[in-house]
């Protein structure tokens, strides 16, 4: 099996487990005890706190909020902002957003909350000054993703947060930074974000665990209550295991990024030349505009999605046909609705994602595959 699907989740890169595996055996003490098992497991986390504080360049430690995953550190950033703000519950966001910041918006709406959705063009990309136009005095926070999962189009997030606060700086800017990470260089000053959530799983990490960024100052109201961990910003048990085993990963990431870029970017390009040459009428979504290198999201005129997934999955190649749901069932790409695509188009369309234990000789090869099932289907 050839996997490119890297975009859903990835495999568990080995200093993610290496790390973890103390805190599953001799080292499993719930870190709000007080004896010596919960210290060291309190001492590791903090520890994991202090070093990803440093790898997105946050002032300090207590910026990082721990989570079950990107969904969730979504969740608090867009709902917890809004509920916190005292008379202003709105939210602006665009229409390309994962479905954990949609819906999100959209329960914050009824709470009397008040959303705005703005568009992007055809190649995805949102327009900061029409983005930053649509805040009001109600506007709590503006939340744009860095890249987009399903297409892979990189974002003006910088000119975007810069827009917002030149407009009003009581509102917030959250990126949702999950698909961004393994590629892209993420940190505070870069972005110019208040907010910023990662997921493990997309980078090396286990499932399940994630993190937010919260500036300095920033109030979130809990979206989550109990123990009041996470200085009262998110209660529950820490997953220890899986805290030290995503920081683990993103510092492999890191220093792993510029390798990755260009092996990556390799196997992606050849990939697409190679299925591009032998495949007249296929289309490459967004070429033109920036996108991650490890995302080839295609149109295969006439060929539903469905079936090819079928057949490429009996021919050893996984991929996907947009973002994975809770079904695992093919559904509507509002992603793709927006930026113009009609549903018969959308339904023409799979998405390849590379990863990190790919080589550049990987995109040939899946070229080649491809280029037999859709061969095959015609």
């Amino acid at each position: 099996m050839l996997y490119l699907d890297h975009a859903a989740t990835t495999p568990l890169r080995p200093e993610a487990r290496a790390a973890a595996e103390p805190f599953l055996d001799a080292d499993f003490g719930n870190p709000s005890g007080v004896h010596g098992i919960s210290r060291r497991a309190k001492n590791a986390v903090e520890a994991a706190r202090e070093q990803a504080a440093a790898l997105l360049g946050a002032s300090h430690p207590l910026e990082i909020v721990f989570t079950g995953g990107g969904t969730e550190a979504d969740n608090l950033a867009v709902a917890g902002a809004a509920l916190a703000a005292a008379g202003r519950r709105g939210v602006v966001t665009s229409a390309v957003e994962h479905k954990a910041v949609l819906d999100t918006a959209d329960f914050v709406s009824r709470l009397e909350g008040r959303i705005e959705i703005v568009g992007v063009d055809e190649a995805g990309l949102v327009d900061p000054e029409r983005l930053a136009g649509a805040v009001s005095d109600d506007t709590a926070v503006a939340s744009v993703m860095l890249a987009n999962n399903e297409v892979g189009t990189i974002q003006p997030v910088p000119e975007i947060a810069a827009a917002v606060h030149g407009r009003d700086r009581r509102v917030l800017v959250h990126t949702d930074a999950v698909q961004a990470f393994i590629s892209e260089p993420v940190a505070v000053s870069t972005t110019g974000a208040d907010l910023i959530a990662l997921a493990a799983h997309k980078f090396g990490g286990p499932k399940g665990v994630g993190l937010l960024y919260v500036r300095n100052g920033v109030e979130l109201e809990p979206l989550i209550h109990g123990g009041g961990q996470e200085l009262g910003r998110r209660s529950g048990t820490h997953n220890v295991a899986g805290i030290i085993a995503m920081v683990a990963a993103m510092q492999a990431a890191a220093e792993d990024r510029e390798g990755f870029r260009g092996r990556v970017a390799a196997a992606r390009d050849r990939f697409e030349e190679v299925l591009l040459d032998k495949l007249p009428g296929v289309t490459a979504t967004a070429a033109g505009a920036p996108r991650l290198v490890q995302h080839s999201h295609l149109r295969f005129p006439g060929m539903r999605s469905e079936t090819m997934l079928i057949r490429l999955d009996a021919a050893g190649i996984a991929a996907a046909a947009g973002s994975a749901c809770q079904s695992g069932a093919i559904e509507p790409s509002h992603v793709l609705a927006a930026m113009g695509f009609s549903p018969e188009e959308a339904a023409e369309c799979v998405r390849f994602t590379f990863g990190w234990p790919n080589v550049a000789a990987d995109g040939e090869r899946a070229a080649l595959a491809v280029i037999d099932v859709a061969g095959a289907m015609r």
